[in-house]
């Protein structure tokens, strides 16, 4: 059965859903979302742009995004006297606080509600949007939850929505759009010309562009930009004022050639036929990929941010692009495993090559599962492993069949490998339990797995870095500064940080990310986290 793509989060939380550049400094942008469409303007400090309900009137000059309160330029972020702000901060205690809003509540995240502590929202959300798109599974959903909890916003946040959007600008870089276009819903901050362009993208690239395009039009203080005006007023069936409106802004010289002749085509494309279709601007905007697709040209996403593949695992699109689009958000751990199970399993594949390899042995693997071919399973797991391997989704493929593999004893090859994929699933500890090790290295992740370390062996390098942080924990030291000036979310991004950066060689970053967790009751994320380090070929 076909499943949609939805909310998702793996690991130990069971979530419902409610509505449907690394190392940033200080004085950069909180966002690193560079595609971002140009639908609405943000007004000018004073002015609302006045318009009659069902129209769309002409942009205000731009001005730029209000920022939250920074601290000292040559203040550290972190002091030797436990990571505690110098400036005094306050906010409002009854006013509106949309930083604080989350998808998930304290109970099921684990996380306390006071989370940021006294951290600074400037702080908390630089930190927040630092690039982690090489992080390990586990460690994805765990800055997922992060990011969807309900927590206190920080003590300086004034109700300004900074914190919240920059949650909002990570979850479309990790290419989580509807969990994104939820926390909007909830925040209730749609009408906020920033997030409201936000929210257009992931309806544009989620289908749900009319919808969007109505927000506009009955809201005056959404001031729609010229590409904005001339999408939304050929959405809407008024064509006459989307060409006009065009042809003045030409006539202005207020668009290039290269944007004239994309909006011209998606008006009338009988004016351009025999004309080359116009080159794609850099970067490309989902208003840009939306209009691509409208005069029949549409981009391939794999080239472009994670985000942009959500678009490309609908129906309206050919199997291939399905299934390489839904690859790349399961990887990203954004969308649930039965979306890829169902779009394997779809049809059978009619080439060869790429991804049709994978789909063979994906149907010759789970026929044989379906069907509890021992022999046939036996033979088909290495293969359809190793495809699985090359586009990064043995977790998702442990979370569909690793307990019951596992549990199946499966001789020589196809053990070891059976072993190792329950290992990566939510069953990890039962897996261990039921195993007789054949070696050092499965003895090590069987002890791993049941964080019993004391007086094992570790067989290689990485799990030398992995072992002390079950035996001898100790977080780094800008870590556990944070951890003692009440900054605990900053801490575990911290941690996330150092174990990104032991993947890439600086092991030390795994003993102590791995540490931090344990220290603050991150267990099992330490564990599975460790697991994938020892499992998954992720290592720079």
């Amino acid at each position: 059965m076909r499943i949609e793509p939805g909310f998702w989060l793996s690991g130990s939380f069971a979530l419902a859903m409610v509505c449907t550049p690394a190392g940033a400094q200080r004085g950069d942008p909180l966002s690193a979302i560079d595609w971002l469409s140009q639908s609405v303007t943000t007004p000018a400090k004073g002015t609302v742009s006045a318009a009659p309900k069902g129209r769309l009137s002409a942009p205000p000059v731009e001005s730029g995004a209000a920022r939250a309160p920074e601290r000292n330029p040559n203040e550290p972020p972190v002091s030797r006297s436990g990571a505690l702000p110098v400036a005094v901060a306050t906010t409002s205690l009854d006013g509106p606080t949309p930083d604080a809003v989350g998808l998930i509540s304290p109970a099921v995240s684990g996380f306390p509600k006071r989370i940021w502590g006294v951290g600074l929202t400037v702080e908390v959300a630089q930190a927040v949007t630092r690039d982690r798109m090489d992080s390990l599974p586990q460690q994805r959903q765990l800055l997922l939850t992060l990011l969807l909890a309900e927590a206190a916003a920080p003590i300086d946040s004034g109700g300004k929505g900074v914190l919240l959007q920059a949650r909002v600008d990570k979850l479309l870089q990790l290419g989580a759009l509807e969990q994104a276009a939820a926390l909007i819903e909830l925040a209730d901050q749609a009408q906020s010309p920033d997030l409201f362009r936000r929210a257009f993208d992931v309806a544009l690239l989620t289908g749900h562009e009319d919808r969007a395009c109505e927000r506009m039009m009955q809201n005056p203080s959404l001031a729609p930009t010229l590409q904005g005006r001339v999408f939304c007023l050929a959405r809407s069936g008024e064509w006459d004022a989307a060409a006009v409106t065009l042809q003045t802004a030409e006539a202005l010289g207020q668009v290039d050639h290269d944007q004239a002749g994309l909006m011209g085509r998606f008006l009338d494309p009988d004016l351009y036929e025999g004309e080359p279709v116009p080159r794609p601007p850099m970067p490309v905007t989902p208003l840009d990929w939306k209009m691509f697709e409208g005069i029949g040209e549409p981009l391939s996403t794999a080239n472009l941010p994670v985000a942009f593949a959500y678009a490309e695992i609908n129906p309206n699109f050919g199997w291939k692009a399905q299934i390489e689009a839904a690859e790349r958000l399961t990887a990203a751990g954004t969308i649930a495993p039965n979306v890829i199970l169902g779009l394997y399993t779809e049809r059978s594949p009619s080439a060869s090559g790429g991804v049709w390899e994978r789909v063979a042995a994906f149907q010759d693997f789970d026929n044989a599962f379906g069907a509890q071919d021992r022999d046939k399973i036996e033979q088909s797991l290495p293969v359809v492993w190793a495809r699985m391997q090359e586009v990064e989704l043995e977790v998702a493929f442990a979370m569909l069949y690793g307990p019951a593999l596992a549990a199946m004893d499966l001789p020589g090859e196809a053990g070891e490998i059976a072993f190792r994929i329950g290992l990566l699933s939510p069953d990890y500890q039962a897996v261990a339990r039921n195993h007789q090790p054949h070696d050092a290295h499965e003895a090590f992740l069987i002890a791993l797995a049941l964080g019993e370390l004391q007086g094992v062996v570790p067989p290689d390098r990485l799990a030398r870095a992995i072992a002390p942080a079950f035996t001898t924990p100790q977080p780094s030291a800008n870590a556990q500064a944070l951890l003692d000036g009440d900054r605990l979310g900053e801490a575990i991004l911290a941690a996330i940080d150092e174990i990104s950066d032991g993947v890439q060689g600086n092991l030390r970053g795994v003993t102590e990310g791995l540490s931090l967790f344990r220290k603050v009751q991150l267990e099992e994320t330490a564990r599975r986290t460790a697991l994938e380090l020892m499992l998954l070929e992720r290592r720079g």
